[in-house]
């Protein structure tokens, strides 16, 4: 149809201009003759007016019959309001505060390890033993004289009872024997730092000295233990968000060593902020049935620091924004049944974002049409053909 009606203008234009043996132009003006150049002009111009005339039937045409119109093709997505959860993804590391190392409380020789690594302890269970350098016969001197001290003080407070003997030998005897007894007490008390104990139920993770070695109190590194019931996650947490981050928060755990991931909940968020860089501590338990998680091992945290179970959800690559900051997207309106319709600007707000999409909190309402790919290139206004597929 389009063809057929080019090759009609063409042939009206032909017969029109110079299908006919009048005198060309040239001709009337070699003449010289004003009548007749006056003539021929008033033709000419009544030509052209005919021809304009059936120039705007044949584009009146065009627009009637042509199906291959050229509107921008553009794809549409529905807002839709669901359940948007936030998260602040941060990193942290894996601890527990049954770690230790554990030093001697006293100096000299390491005469005995009684534990060997990987070996489970109880609280309390003897796992090493220091030369106590001749005190336990200093006792067994101290507890003689504090037996005999203690007859004799007996004796003496029998007869105070009877009212036989003077007042200062009963204290002189009571006193004596309350010293002796203090001395006992006091070097029991330095031979059972002799003794090392574990401080708590776990595992020997590494023996560090060796037996017969000669150790310092509190600096000589024995052994660590440690106890893997009881791991958590320790994190610093932006002082902005302390008002989100609190306990019993969700968290997701990933561990990129392992290639695990787990959900847990915040157990502890700290009161106190880091004035060295603003930020406050955060605990995620660890469940104590996971297997492989070990204390420093790095983890990749996102806390849920928000939730709307109505929002509004769109692509960040469909909006733009004017020279005033304002972010817009186009809706289609009055689509009709052939799927065109007119795209229309829409001045929107949004809020969070999450991936690749951000939360819209006003401008669109829930089952609105909103134009995704050629959102860049249309106009307000303009008409555009939806073609989803």
């Amino acid at each position: 149809m389009k063809k057929l009606l080019i090759a009609s203008a063409a042939t009206f234009l032909l017969v029109a201009c110079g299908g006919d043996k009048k005198k060309s132009v040239e001709d009337v003006i070699a003449s010289t003759n004003p009548e007749e150049i006056r003539t021929k002009r008033a033709e000419l111009v009544g030509d052209q007016e005919i021809i304009h005339d059936k120039i705007k039937q044949l584009d009146e045409a065009l627009a009637q019959y042509d199906t291959v119109k050229k509107v921008p093709l553009i794809t549409t997505i529905t807002a839709k309001e669901e359940l948007f959860n936030h998260y602040l993804e941060l990193q942290g590391n894996v601890t527990t505060k049954s770690l230790l190392v554990i030093t001697p409380e006293y100096n000299g020789i390491l005469t005995n390890i009684y534990v060997k690594e990987g070996q489970k302890v109880s609280k309390g269970q003897i796992l090493g033993k220091i030369d106590d350098g001749g005190l336990s016969q200093q006792v067994a001197q101290l507890e003689i004289q504090a037996e005999l001290a203690k007859t004799t003080f007996e004796r003496q407070k029998r007869l105070w009872d009877q009212q036989i003997g003077s007042e200062i030998q009963f204290l002189q005897a009571k006193s004596t024997y309350e010293a002796q007894s203090r001395a006992v007490a006091q070097l029991q008390q330095q031979i059972a730092k002799t003794v090392i104990r574990a401080p708590f139920s776990g595992t020997i993770d590494d023996v560090i000295t060796e037996q017969g070695s000669v150790v310092a109190a509190g600096q000589s590194q024995i052994m660590r233990i440690v106890n893997l019931d009881n791991m958590y996650i320790e994190t610093d947490v932006p002082e902005n968000y302390i008002t989100n981050i609190s306990k019993g928060k969700n968290v997701e755990v990933e561990f990129p060593i392992l290639g695990k991931t787990i959900s847990t909940k915040i157990r502890q968020a700290g009161d106190f902020i880091n004035p060295t860089n603003r930020t406050f501590k955060v605990e995620v338990g660890i469940p104590s049935k996971e297997s492989g998680v070990k204390p420093n091992l790095t983890a990749r945290l996102k806390i849920n620091d928000y939730t709307n179970e109505s929002a509004v959800l769109i692509p960040q690559s469909i909006i733009s924004e004017n020279a005033d900051g304002e972010q817009y997207v186009y809706l289609v309106s009055d689509k009709k049944a052939n799927e065109e319709g007119i795209a229309k600007k829409i001045i929107i707000k949004t809020g969070k974002t999450q991936g690749d999409v951000i939360e819209v909190l006003e401008g669109l309402e829930n089952g609105a049409e909103i134009i995704s790919e050629g959102a860049r290139t249309v106009e307000d206004g303009q008409t555009v053909k939806v073609i989803n597929l």
